[in-house]
Protein backbone atom coordinates (compact mmCIF):
# COMPACT_ATOMS: atom_id res chain seq x y z
CA UNK A 1 0.00 0.00 0.00
CA UNK A 2 1.39 3.39 -1.02
CA UNK A 3 1.42 5.41 1.12
CA UNK A 4 1.45 3.10 4.09
CA UNK A 5 -1.25 3.60 6.75
CA UNK A 6 -0.61 6.64 8.95
CA UNK A 7 -0.37 6.47 12.72
CA UNK A 8 -3.20 9.01 12.92
CA UNK A 9 -6.27 8.61 10.73
CA UNK A 10 -7.07 11.30 8.19
CA UNK A 11 -10.54 12.83 7.90
CA UNK A 12 -12.47 11.06 5.16
CA UNK A 13 -15.77 11.24 3.31
CA UNK A 14 -15.54 7.45 2.99
CA UNK A 15 -18.29 6.56 5.48
CA UNK A 16 -20.78 8.85 3.76
CA UNK A 17 -19.86 7.54 0.30
CA UNK A 18 -20.16 3.94 1.47
CA UNK A 19 -23.57 4.65 3.01
CA UNK A 20 -24.86 6.13 -0.26
CA UNK A 21 -23.58 3.17 -2.27
CA UNK A 22 -25.13 0.57 0.02
CA UNK A 23 -28.43 2.45 0.32
CA UNK A 24 -28.94 3.44 -3.34
CA UNK A 25 -26.83 1.20 -5.60
CA UNK A 26 -27.35 -2.37 -6.74
CA UNK A 27 -24.95 -5.00 -7.97
CA UNK A 28 -24.17 -5.06 -11.68
CA UNK A 29 -24.15 -8.00 -14.13
CA UNK A 30 -23.63 -11.38 -12.51
CA UNK A 31 -25.18 -13.66 -9.92
CA UNK A 32 -26.09 -10.72 -7.61
CA UNK A 33 -27.51 -8.48 -10.34
CA UNK A 34 -30.11 -6.06 -9.06
CA UNK A 35 -29.58 -6.87 -5.38
CA UNK A 36 -28.60 -4.09 -2.96
CA UNK A 37 -24.89 -3.39 -3.21
CA UNK A 38 -22.87 -4.64 -0.23
CA UNK A 39 -19.28 -3.60 0.41
CA UNK A 40 -16.91 -6.11 1.96
CA UNK A 41 -14.49 -4.73 4.61
CA UNK A 42 -11.55 -4.36 2.22
CA UNK A 43 -13.52 -2.40 -0.38
CA UNK A 44 -14.94 -0.21 2.35
CA UNK A 45 -11.42 0.46 3.62
CA UNK A 46 -10.29 1.36 0.11
CA UNK A 47 -13.08 3.90 -0.28
CA UNK A 48 -12.15 5.39 3.07
CA UNK A 49 -8.57 5.89 1.80
CA UNK A 50 -9.64 7.21 -1.61
CA UNK A 51 -11.81 9.89 -0.01
CA UNK A 52 -9.36 11.18 2.59
CA UNK A 53 -9.27 14.99 2.84
CA UNK A 54 -6.90 17.46 4.46
CA UNK A 55 -7.91 18.23 8.08
CA UNK A 56 -9.17 21.43 9.63
CA UNK A 57 -6.42 23.96 10.10
CA UNK A 58 -4.47 22.79 7.08
CA UNK A 59 -4.03 25.34 4.25
CA UNK A 60 -5.88 22.91 1.95
CA UNK A 61 -8.48 21.84 4.51
CA UNK A 62 -11.27 19.79 2.93
CA UNK A 63 -9.48 19.16 -0.38
CA UNK A 64 -8.82 15.62 -1.55
CA UNK A 65 -5.57 14.08 -0.38
CA UNK A 66 -5.19 11.80 -3.40
CA UNK A 67 -5.67 12.78 -7.05
CA UNK A 68 -4.80 9.41 -8.52
CA UNK A 69 -5.61 5.94 -7.21
CA UNK A 70 -4.49 2.56 -8.51
CA UNK A 71 -5.94 -0.81 -7.55
CA UNK A 72 -4.30 -4.10 -8.55
CA UNK A 73 -6.13 -7.27 -7.52
CA UNK A 74 -6.43 -10.79 -8.88
CA UNK A 75 -9.11 -11.77 -11.35
CA UNK A 76 -12.57 -12.38 -9.90
CA UNK A 77 -12.52 -9.91 -7.00
CA UNK A 78 -15.22 -7.54 -8.33
CA UNK A 79 -12.82 -4.59 -8.59
CA UNK A 80 -14.51 -3.38 -11.80
CA UNK A 81 -17.88 -3.34 -10.07
CA UNK A 82 -16.32 -1.40 -7.19
CA UNK A 83 -15.15 1.24 -9.67
CA UNK A 84 -18.67 1.41 -11.09
CA UNK A 85 -20.06 1.93 -7.58
CA UNK A 86 -17.66 4.82 -7.02
CA UNK A 87 -18.70 6.31 -10.38
CA UNK A 88 -22.33 5.93 -9.24
CA UNK A 89 -21.59 8.00 -6.13
CA UNK A 90 -19.66 10.59 -8.17
CA UNK A 91 -22.55 10.96 -10.64
CA UNK A 92 -25.41 10.79 -8.15
CA UNK A 93 -27.16 14.14 -7.54
CA UNK A 94 -26.92 13.46 -3.79
CA UNK A 95 -23.48 11.86 -3.74
CA UNK A 96 -21.45 13.16 -0.76
CA UNK A 97 -18.19 13.05 -2.69
CA UNK A 98 -16.69 16.52 -2.07
CA UNK A 99 -16.05 18.28 1.20
CA UNK A 100 -18.13 21.37 2.11
CA UNK A 101 -16.55 22.09 5.46
CA UNK A 102 -16.51 20.27 8.79
CA UNK A 103 -19.16 19.59 11.42
CA UNK A 104 -18.91 20.30 15.15
CA UNK A 105 -16.97 17.07 15.67
CA UNK A 106 -14.40 18.01 13.05
CA UNK A 107 -15.72 15.47 10.55
CA UNK A 108 -15.95 16.48 6.86
CA UNK A 109 -19.38 17.19 5.40
CA UNK A 110 -19.97 15.72 1.93
CA UNK A 111 -21.86 17.32 -0.96
CA UNK A 112 -22.35 16.25 -4.59
CA UNK A 113 -20.40 17.61 -7.55
CA UNK A 114 -22.57 20.26 -9.19
CA UNK A 115 -21.87 19.24 -12.81
CA UNK A 116 -19.88 16.00 -12.97
CA UNK A 117 -18.12 14.79 -16.10
CA UNK A 118 -17.00 11.16 -15.74
CA UNK A 119 -15.14 9.45 -18.61
CA UNK A 120 -14.90 5.67 -18.17
CA UNK A 121 -12.24 4.16 -20.41
CA UNK A 122 -12.04 0.55 -21.58
CA UNK A 123 -9.34 -0.85 -23.86
CA UNK A 124 -11.73 -1.66 -26.74
CA UNK A 125 -15.17 -0.45 -27.72
CA UNK A 126 -16.55 -3.96 -27.24
CA UNK A 127 -15.43 -3.95 -23.61
CA UNK A 128 -17.20 -0.75 -22.56
CA UNK A 129 -20.48 -2.58 -21.97
CA UNK A 130 -18.81 -5.51 -20.22
CA UNK A 131 -16.64 -3.55 -17.82
CA UNK A 132 -17.31 -0.67 -15.42
CA UNK A 133 -19.64 1.35 -17.65
CA UNK A 134 -21.85 -1.71 -18.13
CA UNK A 135 -22.03 -2.21 -14.35
CA UNK A 136 -22.87 1.47 -13.83
CA UNK A 137 -25.65 1.18 -16.43
CA UNK A 138 -27.27 -1.62 -14.40
CA UNK A 139 -26.92 0.37 -11.19
CA UNK A 140 -28.80 3.36 -12.56
CA UNK A 141 -31.45 1.41 -14.49
CA UNK A 142 -32.29 -1.32 -11.96
CA UNK A 143 -31.68 0.41 -8.63
CA UNK A 144 -34.06 2.48 -6.48
CA UNK A 145 -33.01 5.78 -8.10
CA UNK A 146 -33.98 5.09 -11.71
CA UNK A 147 -35.85 8.41 -11.79
CA UNK A 148 -32.60 10.29 -11.17
CA UNK A 149 -30.87 9.31 -14.42
CA UNK A 150 -31.27 9.35 -18.20
CA UNK A 151 -29.24 6.29 -19.31
CA UNK A 152 -27.87 5.44 -22.76
CA UNK A 153 -25.49 2.88 -24.18
CA UNK A 154 -22.65 5.40 -24.44
CA UNK A 155 -23.63 8.03 -21.86
CA UNK A 156 -25.57 8.29 -18.60
CA UNK A 157 -26.91 11.70 -17.59
CA UNK A 158 -28.64 13.09 -14.58
CA UNK A 159 -32.26 13.88 -15.33
CA UNK A 160 -31.62 17.55 -14.63
CA UNK A 161 -28.94 17.51 -17.34
CA UNK A 162 -26.24 18.62 -14.92
CA UNK A 163 -23.63 15.92 -15.25
CA UNK A 164 -22.91 12.75 -17.18
CA UNK A 165 -20.76 9.63 -17.37
CA UNK A 166 -19.48 8.57 -20.80
CA UNK A 167 -18.02 5.34 -22.17
CA UNK A 168 -14.74 5.80 -24.06
CA UNK A 169 -12.55 3.30 -25.87
CA UNK A 170 -10.30 5.44 -28.03
CA UNK A 171 -7.83 8.27 -27.82
CA UNK A 172 -9.50 11.30 -26.21
CA UNK A 173 -7.45 13.88 -28.12
CA UNK A 174 -10.60 15.81 -28.97
CA UNK A 175 -11.40 15.89 -25.24
CA UNK A 176 -8.07 17.42 -24.25
CA UNK A 177 -9.85 20.29 -22.52
CA UNK A 178 -12.53 18.14 -20.91
CA UNK A 179 -13.76 19.38 -17.54
CA UNK A 180 -13.22 16.00 -15.90
CA UNK A 181 -14.37 15.59 -12.30
CA UNK A 182 -13.67 11.83 -11.96
CA UNK A 183 -12.36 9.31 -14.46
CA UNK A 184 -11.85 5.57 -14.49
CA UNK A 185 -9.51 3.35 -16.50
CA UNK A 186 -10.43 -0.35 -16.51
CA UNK A 187 -8.05 -3.31 -16.97
CA UNK A 188 -5.02 -1.08 -17.52
CA UNK A 189 -2.74 -4.11 -18.00
CA UNK A 190 -4.33 -4.21 -21.45
CA UNK A 191 -3.46 -0.58 -22.18
CA UNK A 192 -0.31 -1.45 -24.14
CA UNK A 193 -0.85 0.23 -27.51
CA UNK A 194 0.83 3.62 -27.89
CA UNK A 195 -2.54 5.32 -28.49
CA UNK A 196 -3.93 3.96 -25.20
CA UNK A 197 -0.82 4.92 -23.25
CA UNK A 198 -1.00 8.39 -24.83
CA UNK A 199 -4.72 8.62 -24.04
CA UNK A 200 -4.02 7.83 -20.41
CA UNK A 201 -1.39 10.56 -20.27
CA UNK A 202 -3.71 13.06 -21.94
CA UNK A 203 -6.52 12.33 -19.52
CA UNK A 204 -4.29 12.52 -16.45
CA UNK A 205 -3.29 15.98 -17.68
CA UNK A 206 -6.98 16.99 -17.48
CA UNK A 207 -7.07 16.46 -13.72
CA UNK A 208 -5.29 19.67 -12.60
CA UNK A 209 -7.26 21.89 -15.00
CA UNK A 210 -10.37 22.70 -12.96
CA UNK A 211 -9.35 22.48 -9.32
CA UNK A 212 -12.70 23.78 -8.08
CA UNK A 213 -14.13 20.32 -8.89
CA UNK A 214 -11.30 18.63 -6.93
CA UNK A 215 -11.08 15.95 -9.68
CA UNK A 216 -9.36 12.57 -9.46
CA UNK A 217 -8.58 9.35 -11.37
CA UNK A 218 -9.02 5.67 -10.55
CA UNK A 219 -7.27 2.77 -12.31
CA UNK A 220 -8.32 -0.84 -11.70
CA UNK A 221 -6.51 -3.86 -13.09
CA UNK A 222 -5.12 -7.32 -12.70
CA UNK A 223 -1.35 -7.03 -12.61
CA UNK A 224 0.62 -6.68 -15.82
CA UNK A 225 2.94 -8.79 -17.94
CA UNK A 226 6.45 -7.33 -17.54
CA UNK A 227 7.87 -5.69 -20.62
CA UNK A 228 4.65 -4.86 -22.43
CA UNK A 229 4.87 -1.22 -21.40
CA UNK A 230 1.28 -1.08 -20.21
CA UNK A 231 -0.32 1.69 -18.20
CA UNK A 232 -0.59 -0.77 -15.30
CA UNK A 233 3.16 -1.35 -15.41
CA UNK A 234 3.85 2.38 -15.43
CA UNK A 235 1.56 3.01 -12.45
CA UNK A 236 2.93 0.11 -10.42
CA UNK A 237 6.55 1.05 -11.05
CA UNK A 238 5.78 4.69 -10.24
CA UNK A 239 4.23 3.56 -6.95
CA UNK A 240 7.38 1.60 -6.16
CA UNK A 241 9.46 4.73 -6.73
CA UNK A 242 7.21 6.64 -4.34
CA UNK A 243 7.41 3.86 -1.74
CA UNK A 244 11.22 3.80 -1.95
CA UNK A 245 11.46 7.57 -1.52
CA UNK A 246 12.94 8.07 -5.02
CA UNK A 247 9.87 10.09 -5.97
CA UNK A 248 8.13 12.44 -3.57
CA UNK A 249 4.70 12.41 -5.18
CA UNK A 250 2.02 12.93 -2.51
CA UNK A 251 -1.07 12.62 -4.70
CA UNK A 252 -0.93 8.87 -5.44
CA UNK A 253 -2.66 6.06 -3.58
CA UNK A 254 -1.81 2.54 -4.77
CA UNK A 255 -2.93 -0.83 -3.48
CA UNK A 256 -1.65 -4.18 -4.79
CA UNK A 257 -2.30 -7.64 -3.38
CA UNK A 258 -0.52 -10.78 -4.56
CA UNK A 259 0.55 -14.19 -3.36
CA UNK A 260 4.17 -13.52 -2.47
CA UNK A 261 6.49 -16.02 -4.22
CA UNK A 262 8.30 -18.28 -1.79
CA UNK A 263 11.69 -19.99 -2.14
CA UNK A 264 11.43 -23.43 -3.76
CA UNK A 265 7.68 -22.98 -4.12
CA UNK A 266 5.91 -25.89 -5.80
CA UNK A 267 2.49 -24.92 -7.08
CA UNK A 268 1.95 -28.53 -8.03
CA UNK A 269 1.56 -29.22 -4.32
CA UNK A 270 -2.12 -29.07 -3.31
CA UNK A 271 -1.58 -27.30 0.01
CA UNK A 272 0.86 -24.77 -1.46
CA UNK A 273 -1.30 -23.72 -4.39
CA UNK A 274 -4.44 -23.37 -2.28
CA UNK A 275 -2.55 -21.23 0.24
CA UNK A 276 -1.29 -19.04 -2.60
CA UNK A 277 -4.81 -18.50 -3.96
CA UNK A 278 -6.06 -17.59 -0.47
CA UNK A 279 -3.21 -15.11 0.02
CA UNK A 280 -3.88 -13.45 -3.35
CA UNK A 281 -7.57 -13.20 -2.47
CA UNK A 282 -7.22 -11.55 0.92
CA UNK A 283 -9.38 -11.99 4.04
CA UNK A 284 -12.45 -10.17 2.73
CA UNK A 285 -12.74 -12.28 -0.42
CA UNK A 286 -12.08 -15.38 1.69
CA UNK A 287 -15.26 -14.58 3.63
CA UNK A 288 -17.43 -14.74 0.50
CA UNK A 289 -19.99 -17.57 0.36
CA UNK A 290 -18.40 -20.84 -0.82
CA UNK A 291 -14.97 -19.27 -1.21
CA UNK A 292 -13.36 -22.71 -0.95
CA UNK A 293 -15.44 -23.77 -3.94
CA UNK A 294 -13.92 -20.90 -5.90
CA UNK A 295 -10.46 -22.02 -4.79
CA UNK A 296 -11.25 -25.52 -6.07
CA UNK A 297 -12.20 -24.12 -9.48
CA UNK A 298 -9.09 -21.91 -9.71
CA UNK A 299 -6.78 -24.79 -8.76
CA UNK A 300 -8.43 -27.03 -11.33
CA UNK A 301 -7.59 -24.49 -14.04
CA UNK A 302 -3.92 -24.69 -13.07
CA UNK A 303 -4.00 -28.47 -13.43
CA UNK A 304 -5.69 -28.44 -16.85
CA UNK A 305 -3.34 -29.84 -19.54
CA UNK A 306 -3.62 -26.82 -21.88
CA UNK A 307 -3.20 -24.11 -19.22
CA UNK A 308 -0.65 -21.34 -19.77
CA UNK A 309 0.68 -21.45 -16.22
CA UNK A 310 2.45 -18.10 -16.45
CA UNK A 311 -0.88 -16.51 -17.41
CA UNK A 312 -2.64 -18.43 -14.63
CA UNK A 313 -0.10 -17.18 -12.08
CA UNK A 314 -0.54 -13.60 -13.26
CA UNK A 315 -4.33 -13.46 -13.20
CA UNK A 316 -5.07 -15.70 -10.18
CA UNK A 317 -2.09 -14.95 -7.93
CA UNK A 318 -1.67 -11.38 -9.26
CA UNK A 319 2.05 -11.89 -9.74
CA UNK A 320 4.09 -10.02 -12.31
CA UNK A 321 5.38 -12.92 -14.37
CA UNK A 322 6.61 -13.23 -17.91
CA UNK A 323 4.04 -14.46 -20.41
CA UNK A 324 4.39 -18.18 -21.00
CA UNK A 325 5.13 -17.74 -24.72
CA UNK A 326 7.28 -14.63 -24.30
CA UNK A 327 10.46 -15.28 -26.25
CA UNK A 328 12.91 -13.12 -24.31
CA UNK A 329 13.16 -12.10 -20.68
CA UNK A 330 12.33 -8.41 -20.50
CA UNK A 331 13.87 -8.23 -17.05
CA UNK A 332 17.16 -9.53 -18.44
CA UNK A 333 16.88 -7.15 -21.40
CA UNK A 334 16.54 -4.24 -18.98
CA UNK A 335 19.63 -5.43 -17.09
CA UNK A 336 21.61 -5.37 -20.34
CA UNK A 337 20.79 -1.73 -21.07
CA UNK A 338 23.75 0.66 -21.17
CA UNK A 339 22.12 4.04 -21.89
CA UNK A 340 25.22 5.89 -20.71
CA UNK A 341 27.44 4.15 -23.25
CA UNK A 342 28.36 6.22 -26.30
CA UNK A 343 28.04 4.80 -29.79
CA UNK A 344 31.13 3.26 -31.38
CA UNK A 345 33.83 5.55 -32.70
CA UNK A 346 33.49 6.57 -36.36
CA UNK A 347 35.22 4.00 -38.53
CA UNK A 348 34.63 1.11 -36.10
CA UNK A 349 33.37 -2.11 -37.64
CA UNK A 350 29.68 -2.79 -37.21
CA UNK A 351 26.99 -5.08 -38.68
CA UNK A 352 23.31 -4.35 -39.32
CA UNK A 353 20.11 -6.41 -39.28
CA UNK A 354 17.06 -5.36 -41.30
CA UNK A 355 13.48 -6.62 -41.07
CA UNK A 356 10.14 -5.08 -41.83
CA UNK A 357 7.04 -4.48 -43.87
CA UNK A 358 6.10 -1.73 -46.27
CA UNK A 359 2.43 -1.10 -45.56
CA UNK A 360 1.67 -2.53 -42.11
CA UNK A 361 3.39 -3.33 -38.86
CA UNK A 362 6.93 -1.93 -38.58
CA UNK A 363 10.40 -1.84 -40.10
CA UNK A 364 13.66 -1.92 -38.16
CA UNK A 365 17.39 -1.37 -38.71
CA UNK A 366 19.45 -2.64 -35.75
CA UNK A 367 23.22 -2.19 -35.56
CA UNK A 368 25.76 -4.21 -33.54
CA UNK A 369 29.32 -3.21 -32.71
CA UNK A 370 31.48 -6.04 -33.97
CA UNK A 371 34.07 -6.00 -31.19
CA UNK A 372 31.82 -5.47 -28.12
CA UNK A 373 28.37 -6.84 -29.04
CA UNK A 374 26.72 -3.50 -28.20
CA UNK A 375 23.42 -3.00 -30.09
CA UNK A 376 21.46 0.13 -30.93
CA UNK A 377 18.62 1.13 -33.23
CA UNK A 378 19.42 2.96 -36.45
CA UNK A 379 15.69 3.43 -36.83
CA UNK A 380 12.36 1.73 -36.17
CA UNK A 381 9.39 2.89 -38.23
CA UNK A 382 5.95 1.84 -36.92
CA UNK A 383 2.58 2.01 -38.63
CA UNK A 384 0.39 4.47 -36.65
CA UNK A 385 -2.59 2.73 -34.98
CA UNK A 386 -5.62 2.62 -37.25
CA UNK A 387 -3.82 4.13 -40.24
CA UNK A 388 -4.67 1.20 -42.52
CA UNK A 389 -8.14 0.53 -41.14
CA UNK A 390 -11.14 1.23 -43.38
CA UNK A 391 -11.39 4.98 -43.64
CA UNK A 392 -7.86 5.45 -42.34
CA UNK A 393 -5.28 7.65 -44.00
CA UNK A 394 -3.12 4.70 -45.02
CA UNK A 395 0.55 4.22 -44.20
CA UNK A 396 3.59 3.19 -46.15
CA UNK A 397 7.01 2.85 -44.57
CA UNK A 398 9.12 5.80 -45.77
CA UNK A 399 11.73 4.03 -47.91
CA UNK A 400 13.79 7.19 -48.28
CA UNK A 401 14.18 7.44 -44.48
CA UNK A 402 15.20 3.79 -44.20
CA UNK A 403 17.69 4.21 -47.02
CA UNK A 404 19.04 7.44 -45.52
CA UNK A 405 19.57 5.79 -42.13
CA UNK A 406 21.61 3.00 -43.70
CA UNK A 407 23.61 5.46 -45.83
CA UNK A 408 24.44 7.44 -42.69
CA UNK A 409 25.59 4.25 -40.98
CA UNK A 410 27.90 3.40 -43.91
CA UNK A 411 29.24 6.94 -43.92
CA UNK A 412 29.92 6.84 -40.16
CA UNK A 413 31.18 3.33 -39.49
CA UNK A 414 32.77 0.47 -41.35
CA UNK A 415 29.67 -1.64 -42.04
CA UNK A 416 31.07 -5.07 -42.85
CA UNK A 417 27.76 -6.93 -43.21
CA UNK A 418 24.05 -6.24 -43.54
CA UNK A 419 21.62 -9.16 -43.15
CA UNK A 420 18.26 -8.18 -44.63
CA UNK A 421 15.01 -10.13 -44.79
CA UNK A 422 13.92 -9.63 -48.44
CA UNK A 423 10.08 -9.83 -48.55
CA UNK A 424 8.53 -6.50 -49.66
CA UNK A 425 11.99 -4.91 -49.91
CA UNK A 426 13.59 -6.81 -52.81
CA UNK A 427 13.97 -3.66 -54.89
CA UNK A 428 15.63 -1.69 -52.12
CA UNK A 429 17.94 -4.58 -51.22
CA UNK A 430 18.97 -4.90 -54.88
CA UNK A 431 19.70 -1.16 -54.83
CA UNK A 432 21.84 -1.59 -51.70
CA UNK A 433 23.76 -4.45 -53.32
CA UNK A 434 24.49 -2.25 -56.31
CA UNK A 435 25.74 0.49 -54.01
CA UNK A 436 27.80 -1.53 -51.50
CA UNK A 437 28.25 -4.96 -53.09
CA UNK A 438 27.14 -8.55 -52.45
CA UNK A 439 29.87 -9.14 -49.89
CA UNK A 440 28.37 -6.57 -47.54
CA UNK A 441 24.66 -6.83 -48.34
CA UNK A 442 23.19 -10.33 -47.87
CA UNK A 443 19.65 -11.61 -48.17
CA UNK A 444 18.81 -13.52 -44.99
CA UNK A 445 15.40 -15.15 -45.30
CA UNK A 446 13.62 -15.46 -41.96
CA UNK A 447 11.08 -17.96 -43.36
CA UNK A 448 13.59 -20.83 -42.99
CA UNK A 449 12.36 -22.34 -39.70
CA UNK A 450 15.41 -24.38 -38.69
CA UNK A 451 17.98 -21.71 -39.54
CA UNK A 452 15.84 -19.06 -37.84
CA UNK A 453 15.43 -21.20 -34.72
CA UNK A 454 19.18 -21.70 -34.28
CA UNK A 455 19.80 -18.00 -34.89
CA UNK A 456 17.24 -17.06 -32.25
CA UNK A 457 18.74 -19.50 -29.78
CA UNK A 458 22.14 -17.87 -30.23
CA UNK A 459 20.55 -14.43 -29.83
CA UNK A 460 18.82 -15.50 -26.61
CA UNK A 461 22.04 -17.11 -25.38
CA UNK A 462 23.93 -13.85 -25.89
CA UNK A 463 21.38 -12.12 -23.67
CA UNK A 464 21.74 -14.80 -21.00
CA UNK A 465 25.54 -14.62 -20.89
CA UNK A 466 25.70 -10.84 -21.17
CA UNK A 467 27.72 -10.95 -24.38
CA UNK A 468 25.05 -8.67 -25.84
CA UNK A 469 24.36 -5.20 -24.43
CA UNK A 470 22.27 -2.39 -25.86
CA UNK A 471 21.52 1.32 -25.73
CA UNK A 472 18.23 1.06 -23.83
CA UNK A 473 16.06 2.29 -26.72
CA UNK A 474 12.44 2.13 -25.50
CA UNK A 475 10.89 1.15 -28.86
CA UNK A 476 13.44 -1.60 -29.40
CA UNK A 477 12.75 -2.89 -25.86
CA UNK A 478 9.02 -2.93 -26.56
CA UNK A 479 9.57 -5.04 -29.69
CA UNK A 480 11.72 -7.46 -27.68
CA UNK A 481 8.86 -7.80 -25.17
CA UNK A 482 6.27 -8.31 -27.91
CA UNK A 483 8.00 -11.35 -29.44
CA UNK A 484 6.27 -14.66 -28.73
CA UNK A 485 7.55 -18.21 -29.19
CA UNK A 486 6.10 -20.43 -31.88
CA UNK A 487 7.30 -23.96 -31.26
CA UNK A 488 8.29 -26.01 -34.30
CA UNK A 489 7.66 -29.69 -34.88
CA UNK A 490 11.38 -30.39 -34.71
CA UNK A 491 14.02 -30.88 -32.03
CA UNK A 492 17.66 -29.88 -31.77
CA UNK A 493 20.56 -32.32 -31.34
CA UNK A 494 19.86 -32.55 -27.59
CA UNK A 495 16.17 -33.30 -28.11
CA UNK A 496 15.01 -29.81 -27.09
CA UNK A 497 12.13 -28.20 -29.02
CA UNK A 498 13.11 -25.49 -31.49
CA UNK A 499 11.11 -22.29 -31.81
CA UNK A 500 10.83 -19.15 -33.89
CA UNK A 501 9.17 -15.86 -32.99
CA UNK A 502 5.83 -14.42 -33.97
CA UNK A 503 3.37 -11.76 -32.83
CA UNK A 504 0.97 -12.55 -29.98
CA UNK A 505 -1.78 -13.10 -32.58
CA UNK A 506 -2.44 -12.55 -36.25
CA UNK A 507 -2.95 -8.86 -37.09
CA UNK A 508 -1.87 -7.82 -33.60
CA UNK A 509 -0.75 -4.18 -33.48
CA UNK A 510 2.09 -5.13 -31.11
CA UNK A 511 5.09 -5.12 -33.44
CA UNK A 512 8.21 -7.28 -32.98
CA UNK A 513 10.23 -6.39 -36.10
CA UNK A 514 12.86 -4.78 -33.89
CA UNK A 515 13.45 -8.14 -32.21
CA UNK A 516 13.81 -9.85 -35.59
CA UNK A 517 16.15 -7.12 -36.82
CA UNK A 518 18.22 -7.48 -33.64
CA UNK A 519 18.49 -11.23 -34.17
CA UNK A 520 19.62 -10.78 -37.79
CA UNK A 521 22.16 -8.20 -36.64
CA UNK A 522 23.52 -10.65 -34.06
CA UNK A 523 23.68 -13.42 -36.66
CA UNK A 524 25.64 -11.09 -38.95
CA UNK A 525 28.08 -10.45 -36.10
CA UNK A 526 28.55 -14.17 -35.46
CA UNK A 527 29.27 -14.85 -39.12
CA UNK A 528 31.54 -11.83 -39.43
CA UNK A 529 33.61 -13.04 -36.46
CA UNK A 530 33.81 -16.55 -37.98
CA UNK A 531 35.13 -14.92 -41.16
CA UNK A 532 37.82 -13.13 -39.17
CA UNK A 533 36.44 -9.67 -39.80
CA UNK A 534 36.99 -8.71 -36.18
CA UNK A 535 40.75 -8.92 -36.57
CA UNK A 536 42.67 -5.63 -36.44
CA UNK A 537 43.05 -3.99 -39.80
CA UNK A 538 46.40 -4.53 -41.42
CA UNK A 539 48.67 -1.51 -41.46
CA UNK A 540 50.16 -0.49 -44.78
CA UNK A 541 53.78 0.61 -44.80
CA UNK A 542 55.76 2.39 -47.48
CA UNK A 543 59.51 1.75 -47.46
CA UNK A 544 61.86 4.25 -49.03
CA UNK A 545 65.54 3.86 -49.70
Amino acid sequence: MVPAPDDELWPTLGPQVCDLIEERAVHGPGALRGRPYVLDPEKRALIYRWYEVFPQGHPRAGKRRFKRAGLSLRKGTAKTELAAAVAFAELHPEGPVRCDGFDADGEPVGIPVSDPYIPMVAYTEEQTEELAYGALYVMVTEGPDVDQFDPGLDRIMRWDGRGRAVALASSPDSRDGARTTFQHFDETHRFTLPRLVAAHGTMLANIPKIMAFDPWSLETTTTYTPGEGSVAQGTHEFAELVASGKNRDRTLFFFHREAAPKPDEDLGDEETIRAAVREASGPSIASWPDFEGQVDAIVSLYNAPDTDRAYWERVWLNRRVQAGRQAFSVERWAELARPEQTLPEPGDRIVVGFDGAQFRDATALIATHLSTGFQWSLGIWECPPGANDPGGEGWECPEHEVDAALVEAFNTWDVVRVYADPPYWEGMITHWKGRWGDQRISEWWTNRPKAMAYSLRAYQGAMTTGELTHSGDAVYARHIGNARKKFLKMLDDQGQPLWVIEKERHQSPLSMDGAMGGCLSWEARRDAIKAGLNQPKRQSYVYTA
